[in-house]
């Protein structure tokens, strides 16, 4: 457009008819769009609803306004006991609204049981009741009851809290003291009491059809060690060991062992039995080769197609539905995505030049264990659940630094097991820790 400072008055009157000409327009395509019949930009508009008609408006069965109210356990009147105005006394009266106010209440409650003596007056013989701890709601002979332990474990386990910690928030919550070393005691009677609960957690694990597995470190004394993770929808199986070996698995799942393990592809899984390797730990990989070589379409291209292929498997889940595990289709199945597989690795896995060449290598070694979980629809085709699963104890090894002694980490394996099992059974940490201490007795 021409300097407007410059231009003459006929040069500006031809501007603004122009621009005129052009709102006219702008407006005319603007009542097209209204009346739905698409304008000159190409836009297809839904017509406007007819006049006069309007849907009934859909009722919920309830207003989503907030928490819906309880049942109160107590019930606080406020009123004007006098007029403002006159001073007279008032009585009586509505109600006019109320307000739910929701409030823990922490108090820490010192119960003492008493043993009373009789004697029968006539054989003479004294008489003293039998209490059972569970009765009295205590583990053994402790001074604690069992629902300060099982808040110490939750707090210790489900909640990642320290020791310290632990120590700190109950003085703050109940002003109760308890000292570092009772709180690590009231974690081995926890655990001490799952002994049974931990030895049949093992064999569910051993019986399972699948289960997903990994590890990661873990530090025992300042020295670095190893958390083992064994892991089914229902049950969380946690050990430690110095080692990394494939000794530890074996030695976990047991010789008998027949199910399907899902893992990585680290070689200390390879003797266990049949395996599923991760697919997202393959895609891991194939995603950074197709980020570094990001100028060479053939990589790109490659991963791409090796991500389709995860993608039809998946598919091939679904389609199959609910045809019985290792069934002749399924199997059918397995072996042509096995085979599609092969095709798409084999060109690269010999070629010194091919940047694909060591996946290609990894596909073709693991071949008959990237598509089990095609034949036996019980198997997952991912490590996400052990994932998942071993993310708190990295998160608690951050805080804590891992444990101070042997028996320190054999108790927080425990711990980690029993409510981690809980809480994957949808049942409370806290209810079950209880209940756990009740029911047996402290050696």
């Amino acid at each position: 457009m021409e300097n407007l400072s410059t231009a003459t008055r006929e040069e500006l009157i031809a501007i603004i008819e122009a621009l005129m000409a052009r709102v006219e327009e702008l407006e005319e395509e603007n009542r097209r769009l209204r009346a739905g019949k698409g304008g000159g930009t190409g836009l297809a508009v839904k017509p406007s609803r007819a006049e006069g008609e309007k849907k009934e408006r859909k009722h919920r069965d309830r207003a989503f306004v907030g928490r819906r109210e309880e049942k109160p356990d107590e019930v606080v009147q406020h009123a004007v006991e006098r007029c403002p105005d006159c001073g007279c006394e008032l009585s009586g009266g509505w109600k006019h609204g109320s307000r739910q106010v929701i409030e823990v209440m922490f108090q820490t409650r010192v119960v003492e049981h008493v043993l009373v003596a009789r004697r029968c007056g006539v054989c003479g013989k004294r008489w003293l009741p039998k209490v059972e701890s569970s009765e009295i709601g205590v583990q053994g002979q402790r001074r604690f009851g069992a629902s300060v332990q099982a808040l110490v474990a939750l707090l210790n386990i489900g909640c990642r809290i320290p020791v310290r910690m632990i120590r700190k928030a109950l003085w703050e919550l109940g002003e109760l003291s308890v000292s570092n070393g009772e709180i690590v005691k009231l974690l081995d009677g926890v655990k001490a009491a799952g002994a049974q609960e931990l030895e049949r957690l093992r064999e569910q694990v051993r019986s399972a059809p699948a289960v997903c597995a990994d590890e990661t470190g873990w530090r025992e004394n300042g020295e670095n060690g190893y958390l083992w993770g064994f892991f089914t929808p229902e049950q969380r199986f946690f050990e430690y060991r110095k080692s990394r070996a494939g000794l530890v698995p074996e030695e976990v799942l047991g010789e008998d062992f027949g199910g399907v393990v899902t893992c990585d592809f680290y070689a200390g899984y390879n003797k266990i039995g049949m395996l599923q390797r991760c697919w997202p730990h393959l895609l891991r990989d194939a995603k950074e080769l197709a980020e570094l070589n990001a100028d060479r379409p053939e990589v790109v291209n490659w991963v791409r197609a090796l991500g389709a292929l995860y993608v039809e498997a998946k598919a091939s889940c679904l389609a199959l539905g609910e045809l019985p595990a290792n069934s002749r289709r399924r199997q059918q199945e397995r072996r042509r995505l096995e085979k599609a597989a092969a095709k798409l690795a084999k060109p690269y896995a010999n070629d010194p030049d091919a940047p694909q060449r060591v996946l290609c290598q990894r596909i073709m070694k693991h071949l008959h264990e990237l598509f089990v979980f095609v034949s036996d629809p019980r198997v997952p085709g991912d490590n996400n659940l052990a994932e998942r699963s071993l993310r708190p104890a990295v998160i608690a090894r951050k805080v804590s630094g891992g444990t101070r002694s042997p028996k320190g980490s054999q108790t927080r394996m425990g711990l980690m097991s029993l409510l981690g099992t809980w809480a994957a059974q949808g049942k409370g940490q806290l209810h079950g820790c209880r209940e756990l201490l009740l029911s047996t007795r402290a050696p």
